[in-house]
């Protein structure tokens, strides 16, 4: 049926639906508030029911939680401080074989060629010494001449003394008796003995023996060959004796029984040293002595050396062979012996100078050390530590101080199968 206007009832129930509107729409509106806020209040009323009726949580750490560290029980010992260098192996005596006479090579001694050895007083270079047998012969004849001219003036000069004696009156002069002349006859007798004298001299340096027992380094001269006075022919040196110079901190000194002032007192015996080095495709050792110490530091190294010396270094020994000059060898001193050292093995003692240590109730705690030294493969403790302390050598990372760990003690000397400490832990002491 159509809508009209003006029917009454049409219209009140237009009114009725549209009131009815209004008031669902008002309802989803207050709807829209509450339910969020319903929705708060549930999650508080949840969440305090849970914190109320929780069970009470275990305090107690698991036994197998507490970390596990190996320690060794460290003990105080008497060590010898042994310092370490090296150099190279040079002869204690070596020289150049330069003539002092000139002239022609005529005879070399068969060893005299690199690597050749000779003993003292074997005849090396002999040069032709016929220039020298002349002028030995010269310097005879001139000894004959003025020994004869020495006794015609001793002759005349005593004529003239008895002829004054017989005639003069008063003192004669010394020119009477004719003693200027015989003075200066004696003279020439003299200086034509000197001549000589150096003429066999100069024919003795033809022949230029060994000083020394030693060997040929280089050689610069063949036979036939005419050399000058002062020429080099060859370089020897010694084989009694060879040195290695030992650069050393001016501290090392410290444990060495070496004399570093040689005015007053003589050292007889220095400390051991045993020097090493590849050779043959083994390794050598040959054991020697430091005799000194050199009188000024190194102006560019600020090191003092030290001079080793091995004796006999060709003597014959079974499957050694001899020290010879060039090697490069390292040398191990013998140092003097401190009292009261602990030795921890490397890695147990970080850049700070600190250790872990476990006390009787298994606490851990951190301590610095007083390190004497530290070597490649261990750490010398001088103060820090008393006799039967547990340290630490593995097993912890981050250290805490007062936590709870559990050990196991490793024999001195026995590796760690878990890692080492960690060197770089930090400074945790209070």
């Amino acid at each position: 049926m159509a809508w009209k206007p003006g029917n009454a009832f049409q219209e009140r129930l237009v009114q009725r639906v549209t009131i009815s509107m209004l008031k669902n729409s008002k309802r989803k509106g207050m709807l829209k508030i509450i339910a969020p806020i319903l929705v708060v209040l549930a999650g508080i009323s949840i969440s305090w029911a849970i914190v109320v009726h929780r069970p009470p949580l275990k305090s107690q750490i698991s036994e197998n939680e507490v970390p596990l560290v190996q320690v060794i029980q460290v003990e105080p010992q008497t060590v010898k401080l042994n310092i370490h260098s090296q150099g190279v192996v040079v002869p204690r005596t070596e020289i150049d074989l330069v003539p002092e006479v000139a002239g022609q090579i005529i005879r070399l001694h068969p060893s005299l060629v690199a690597g050749g050895f000779f003993e003292a007083g074997d005849i090396l270079v002999t040069i032709d010494p016929r220039d020298y047998d002349y002028a030995i012969a010269q310097a005879r004849a001139r000894i004959a001449e003025a020994e004869r001219q020495v006794m015609m003036e001793e002759a005349q000069s005593e004529q003239a003394r008895n002829e004054w004696h017989s005639l003069g009156e008063g003192q004669p002069s010394a020119l009477t008796l004719r003693e200027p002349q015989l003075a200066e006859a004696r003279a020439k007798l003299k200086a034509a003995q000197a001549d000589l004298t150096k003429a066999h001299l100069q024919r003795s340096r033809c022949e230029w023996r060994a000083p020394f027992a030693g060997r040929v380094r280089e050689k610069h001269i063949g036979l036939g060959q005419y050399v000058q006075l002062g020429e080099k022919l060859a370089r020897l040196y010694a084989i009694d004796v060879v040195q290695v110079r030992l650069p050393l901190a001016t501290d090392q000194f410290a444990y060495l029984d070496v004399l570093l002032d040689h005015r007053n007192s003589k050292q007889e015996t220095g400390p051991k040293v045993i020097l090493s080095t590849e050779f043959a495709g083994a390794l050598r050792h040959w054991e020697g002595r430091i005799v000194q110490a050199e009188g000024a530091l190194d102006e560019e190294t600020g090191l003092l050396h030290a001079v080793a010396e091995v004796k006999d270094p060709y003597a014959v020994k079974l499957d050694q062979p001899p020290l010879m000059p060039g090697l490069f060898v390292k040398a191990e001193i013998e140092g003097r012996e401190q009292t009261d050292v602990f030795i921890l093995p490397a890695g147990t003692v970080n850049a700070s100078h600190e250790a872990l240590l476990v006390d009787e109730k298994d606490h851990l705690h951190i301590r610095r050390m007083n390190i004497l030294r530290s070597e490649p493969d261990r750490v010398l403790v001088k103060g820090g530590l008393n006799a039967g302390d547990r340290v630490v050598i593995s097993g912890i990372q981050i250290p805490v101080e007062g936590m709870k760990v559990r050990t196991e003690i490793v024999a001195p000397g026995q590796k760690s199968d878990t890692p080492v400490l960690d060197t770089s832990m930090p400074d945790a002491t209070p």
